[in-house]
């Protein structure tokens, strides 16, 4: 889940190919690319993923003073909590489970409006989200995956570099992944698209050259309501400040923790493929609409709903089903009993 402009200079190989023989499930990753190796735009994606990064964190400490000194209202919590909900739900429904497994498909208007709300979690450009997700599918936890803990090997001081690194670090690496060039020609470069069907879609191509715009208008909304029911400069900040940052960074951080924790932490009770090692996340299941289920997910990618057992939340799955109810979602991949007892340990 990234926040780069990217680039892919080879084919990714299909999902079900064979690690690499050199890899023992243990050793560290081979290092790839470095400070010196960046050209100038990329020393300037590096300063805006720092930027998009860091300022929402900023904030949330900012929140918390003006928390302390009584400045934020039950409207901004309000706002934040819808904002968070859509925008969440956008990459979850939109972006994770449709666009990038096809869990099912959907009417135009649906399938826009999901990627449009996606775009405004400030996670990065649909097109370039949905590429890195796959390319984290085809290679998890091997040399190959963007973002695995296991990056620096299995040994403690490995791990905790690791997380760091699966959590928030790779942003920031000279490690390219998508055939697009989201804002300027959306075409390959070198090797094959890994988002093909994405890049033949003039739709999503129109919601992946509007994501500066939408992640202008995901900051504004806040702002606006801010102002129309406060009727203040100091009210249309502090909804800005609740509604608009400390929501962008608690999203990004739960978004992030899947990426992380749920490689390490948690339970396995479904098989995947050798050197995978996503978990289940209980803790996590609420505010990521059901996306820390992760092992049932690398197990069946493609399943519409990821928490299959008794009692497991999963608001990304029941908004779908919703989504079906109304004939706007069709050729759900649900589970079935067969399919749940195949892949359990």
């Amino acid at each position: 889940m990234s926040l780069h402009i990217l680039r892919c200079p080879s084919a990714v190989p299909p999902e079900g190919a064979p690690p690499s023989p050199e890899y023992d499930g243990r050793a560290p990753f081979s290092r790839q690319g470095t400070a010196a190796e960046r050209t100038g735009s990329e020393r300037l994606s590096l300063a805006i993923t720092a930027s998009i990064v860091l300022l929402p964190f900023l904030a949330l400490a900012l929140a918390v003073w003006l928390l302390w000194g009584r400045l934020i209202h039950p409207v901004d919590v309000l706002l934040a909590a819808v904002l968070y909900t859509v925008t969440g739900l956008g990459v979850t429904v939109g972006f994770h489970r449709g666009l990038t497994h096809g869990s099912y498909r959907a009417v135009r208007p649906l399938r826009t409006a999901l990627a449009v709300a996606g775009s405004m979690s400030f996670q990065g450009d649909v097109i370039g989200w949905v590429a890195i997700h796959r390319r984290h599918h085809a290679f998890t936890d091997r040399p190959g995956d963007p973002h695995s803990p296991y990056r620096y090997g299995t040994s403690v001081c490995g791990q905790l570099w690791g997380l760091a690194d699966a959590h928030v670090g790779w942003l920031f690496r000279n490690d390219p992944t998508s055939a697009a060039l989201p804002h300027t020609r959306l075409r390959s470069r070198g090797g094959t698209p890994i988002a093909p069907d994405l890049l033949a879609d003039r739709d999503i191509r129109a919601v992946c050259r509007a994501f500066p715009a939408l992640c202008v208008l995901t900051l504004a909304l806040p702002f606006a309501v801010g102002w129309l029911i406060g009727g203040s400069w100091v009210s249309a900040l502090t909804a800005l400040l609740g509604a608009g940052l400390v929501r962008i960074a608690l999203l990004h951080h739960v978004t992030w923790s899947v990426n992380s924790l749920c490689h390490v932490i948690g339970e396995r009770p479904f098989r995947t493929r050798r050197h995978d090692r996503a978990t289940n996340l209980w803790p996590l299941a609420l505010v990521s609409f059901g996306e820390s289920r992760h092992n049932l997910h690398h197990a069946d990618p493609t399943c519409a709903r990821h928490g299959v057992d008794r009692g497991q939340l999963d608001p990304s799955a029941a908004v779908i089903r919703f989504f079906e109810r109304l004939g706007w979602a069709w050729d759900v991949r649900w589970p079935t009993p067969d399919r749940i007892a195949a892949r359990r340990v």
